[in-house]
């Protein structure tokens, strides 16, 4: 059934990287949330309201929302979709988050205002009637909520949407709240004990949960989370099966949107090799990302000395005073700068996040390690904030 939908409404629905068939995915993803939760609401409202229950009449709200969070997609996916322009020269890829951050908020007030009306009714008690018209209701209800978290999971994975994938952990967190509903009103139909108003508060706090849970996965690559480590070592592996290229370095991610991404890194390539060959690598490579991962890719070029056994050397000692320190550090750009009474060891240390030592404290420690195996060695470290898990090639020189 979902792979019908795909098929019979998007054009070229297997070429995911176009942005117009992605665009056709999260508008199909809409309509459906739109039709599917409009037709959900409607119905719990009036018979919540007919039988006087406050948790169907929650749980329809709750619907309603997922109506209102299936337009605003909607809204957001026409907008994001379209290209870059003068004033958005990165395209308006973003605009799904945005779009996703107020679904999330929406969704918290509204728990907030059931949250209200469901202690009103704890305190306030009104008698409940029984219909099975209302079992047939809810039981529809998670029904429909289960096939539409698989839809939009299936869709969300299919064009990577981080509002998509959204929607799906919503509509499941909808089955556990309806049935917690429908348990209460069994419960009434059995033993006669009235729970509403408790199952209200307990659907509302599903919808508050729902909510946050929304804008956590929305403001992290707001914010400028960490990309997937598979992603970032998938860009590694290619870039460093080039011929010519020795090891990489700084290399930096910045998400633009879902799928939308550019990147920079630094290569390190044989200061002897010819130039002009080197730079023709690096075209290719930057070509081959955009066209292959559609990845804005900028490389900067960093000849390295391969042959100078002194260079090699202390290349070679340096490195390993570094990891004595924290098996994590790594450096790059190594150089030499020879003088009559000492030598300059020119060289970038790497650091990762979370790294606990103070910069100057490392600084030191690495300084006074390397005075130690001669006291004519002057280090000059630079410290470079390591924003991936980016890997060195382990290159015997």
């Amino acid at each position: 059934m979902i792979n019908f939908l795909f098929k019979s409404f998007v054009k070229d629905y297997e070429n995911v990287k176009d942005p117009s068939v992605r665009e056709s995915y999260g508008i199909l993803g809409s309509v459906v949330g739109i039709i599917a939760n409009a037709a959900l609401s409607i119905s719990k409202i009036a018979i919540g309201t007919i039988f006087s229950s406050i948790s169907i009449v929650a749980d329809g709200v709750n619907n309603l929302s997922d109506t209102g969070s299936s337009v605003v997609t909607l809204i957001g996916f026409k907008i994001s979709g379209k290209p870059a322009d003068k004033e958005h020269p990165f395209g308006h890829a973003r605009m799904e988050y945005l779009t996703g951050l107020a679904v999330g908020v929406i969704i918290i007030l509204l728990g907030v205002e059931l949250i209200k009306s469901s202690f009103d009714k704890i305190m306030h008690p009104e008698q409940l009637s029984f219909s099975w018209v209302m079992v047939f209701v809810l039981v529809l209800s998670i029904a429909i909520k289960l096939w539409l978290s698989r839809f939009n999971f299936k869709l969300g994975e299919r064009i990577s949407s981080t509002a998509m994938k959204a929607s799906a952990s919503d509509a499941r967190n909808d089955v556990i709240s309806t049935a917690a509903v429908l348990i209460s009103i069994l419960i009434f139909r059995f033993t006669g004990y009235t729970i509403d108003g408790y199952m209200g508060v307990i659907v509302a706090m599903f919808i508050l949960y729902s909510g946050i849970s929304i804008l956590k996965d929305i403001l992290n690559p707001l914010l400028g989370e960490m990309p997937n480590s598979d992603f970032i070592e998938s860009i590694e592996n290619k870039i460093l099966s080039y011929e010519g290229i020795i090891n990489i370095h700084d290399l930096v991610v910045h998400n633009y949107g879902p799928d939308r991404y550019f990147a920079t890194v630094h290569a390190e390539v044989d200061a002897n090799e010819d130039i002009l060959k080197c730079h023709d690598v690096i075209d290719n490579i930057e070509r081959d990302f955009a066209r292959e991962l559609d990845i804005n890719l900028v490389i900067h070029l960093d000849p390295v000395i391969v042959d100078d056994k002194e260079t090699n050397h202390l290349r070679s000692m340096t490195e390993k005073i570094v990891k004595q320190i924290d098996e994590k550090l790594s450096i790059h750009d190594f150089r030499l700068v020879k003088g009559e009474t000492h030598t300059n060891l020119i060289f970038d240390v790497l650091v990762p996040v979370g790294f606990e030592m103070k910069m100057n404290e490392l600084v030191n420690k690495i300084e006074k390690n390397i005075q130690k195996e001669d006291s004519k060695y002057y280090a000059v470290v630079t410290l470079d904030r390591n924003y991936v898990s980016t890997h060195i090639n382990d290159v015997k020189l």
